[in-house]
C-alpha cells in the first residue's frame, strides 16, 4: 500500500551548484508538500551509517566522500503516492538517461553526482526520514 510520505536529500553537487531553489520549486510544482526540512552535513559516520546498506559494494567508500564532501538538504514530502510520483519527478539515477525535465535531468551532472535522492520504498522512506528527523520535528 503506497503511503503520502517519502524522503529526499538535495546532495553535496546540487547545493554547491547553487540549485536548491530551482529543486525545491520543482518538488512544490510538481505537488508535493515540505513537511520538515533541514540544511545540514553528513559527517562520515552518519554517511556510513545512512548508506550501511551498499556497505559491500565497491562504490561505498566514494559514495561516503562524496556524501561528506558538502551539506546536504534533507526532506520529508508529502504528496498521495508519494515515493513512485516522487521517483518519476527525479527521473533515472544516470542523468543521460533521465526523462526530459526531470530533476536529474536538469541538475545532475553524473551518476555520482547525481543531485538528489529519493526513498525506493515506502519502507526506506520511513527509515530514511527517521534518520535525519525526529517524530517532534515533524508536522
Amino acid at each position: 500500500m503506497a503511503t503520502n510520505r517519502t524522503f529526499t536529500m538535495i546532495k553535496p553537487d546540487a547545493v554547491s551548484n547553487g540549485h536548491i531553489g530551482a529543486i525545491l520549486n520543482d518538488i512544490i510544482a510538481g505537488g508535493f508538500k515540505i513537511v520538515a526540512m533541514k540544511y545540514t552535513r553528513l559527517s562520515e559516520e552518519g554517511a556510513g551509517n545512512f548508506y550501511a546498506v551498499h556497505k559491500e559494494r565497491p562504490f561505498y567508500g566514494d559514495l561516503v566522500k562524496f556524501m561528506t564532501s558538502g551539506p546536504i538538504v534533507a526532506a520529508i514530502l508529502e504528496k498521495d503516492n508519494a515515493v513512485e510520483d516522487f521517483r518519476t519527478l527525479i527521473g533515472a539515477t544516470d542523468p543521460a538517461k533521465a526523462d526530459e525535465g526531470t530533476i536529474r535531468n536538469k541538475y545532475a551532472k553524473s551518476i555520482e553526482a547525481n543531485a538528489v535522492h529519493g526513498s525506493d520504498s515506502d519502507e526506506n522512506a520511513e527509515i530514511e526520514g527517521s534518520f535525519f528527523f525526529s517524530q517532534l520535528e515533524r508536522f
